[in-house]
């Protein structure tokens, strides 16, 4: 068994299986030494009580199948959705954009496979950490557009055909970086600003969204909120006045409600955290 505090990793989504009694850590695991480059494994990490966890299980294997990205597997987040498993993730190769791409299993610790021979976000953009949320019956995804094709990063929802394969219309923008004021430039920079994270939850009877972004070389968990995807979306403040990032909402098999993020944002130091939501 492993400590949390042994396990290396970025962007800690947590899935609670009810049915077994458990949780599943996947994230950003496959990473490179002092750098955020990770190379083309998921992985994920069986756990009781969130602080003892199983060694990692790899779940997907890029080289062992020719798919199309090589590097970069970053990301993870595990979807239920009618009765199958969906692993959202981003990934990169060097002659492709970053983009999402899904992958499918009948179990949340089996063998994925890719959905389909692309990745779902549009194919000229460079996209990352892609999540979904289902609104009045339909299914989306909501991913960010990069700063580094942008400058100032976006975020955005498309919805998505039953199946998941492929997109049921146009792609729609819920926000740029720059409209959160608690949002600065990129370290090094000129009028780069980040959008990552997205993650959707409803609460009070909004839909509410934590991502995350920089503020003088701090990593940001920020709230947005809005009455549906394509409503007007305002902005909140930092969460934590620490630096760390990359959030999601998850409930213990008790009900207590947890945000989990990685903490601090260094190379080499990240680590996952869990705290009361």
């Amino acid at each position: 068994m492993l400590k949390k505090e042994q396990i290396r990793i970025r962007d800690p989504f947590i899935y609670t299986d009810r049915e077994n009694n458990c949780y599943y850590m996947y994230g950003t695991t496959a990473l490179e030494k002092d750098s955020i480059a990770a190379k083309n494994t998921f992985s994920v990490y069986r756990t009781e009580d969130l602080e003892n966890f199983s060694e990692p299980k790899v779940i997907f294997d890029g080289g062992k199948c020719g798919f199309w990205a090589d590097r970069d597997f970053w990301a993870p987040e595990l979807h239920k959705y009618n009765g199958k498993f969906y692993l959202f993730a981003s990934c990169k190769a060097e002659d492709k954009h970053r983009a999402t791409h899904i992958f499918v299993c009948d179990t949340p610790d089996g063998d994925f496979t890719p959905l389909t021979d692309e990745p779902i976000t549009p194919a000229d953009w460079e996209c990352l950490d892609g999540t979904f949320w289902v609104e009045n019956g339909k299914p989306y995804i909501v991913f960010s557009h990069e700063w580094t094709q942008v400058g100032d990063g976006e975020v955005w929802a498309m919805e998505l055909t039953s199946d998941l394969k492929k997109a049921n219309g146009e792609p729609f923008m819920l926000f740029k970086a720059s409209q959160n004021p608690n949002v600065s430039s990129l370290t090094g920079f000129k009028d780069a600003y980040v959008t990552d994270g997205p993650f959707l939850y409803t609460e009070d009877g909004l839909l509410k969204m934590t991502w995350s972004s920089m503020y003088k070389g701090r990593y940001l968990v920020l709230d947005a909120w809005s009455d549906s995807l394509g409503g007007e979306w305002k902005h909140g403040g930092s969460r934590f006045d620490f630096d760390g990032g990359h959030a999601m909402i998850f409930e213990t098999l008790d009900g207590t409600k947890m945000i989990s993020l990685h903490s601090p944002n260094t190379a080499n130091d990240e680590r996952a955290v869990f705290y009361k939501f």
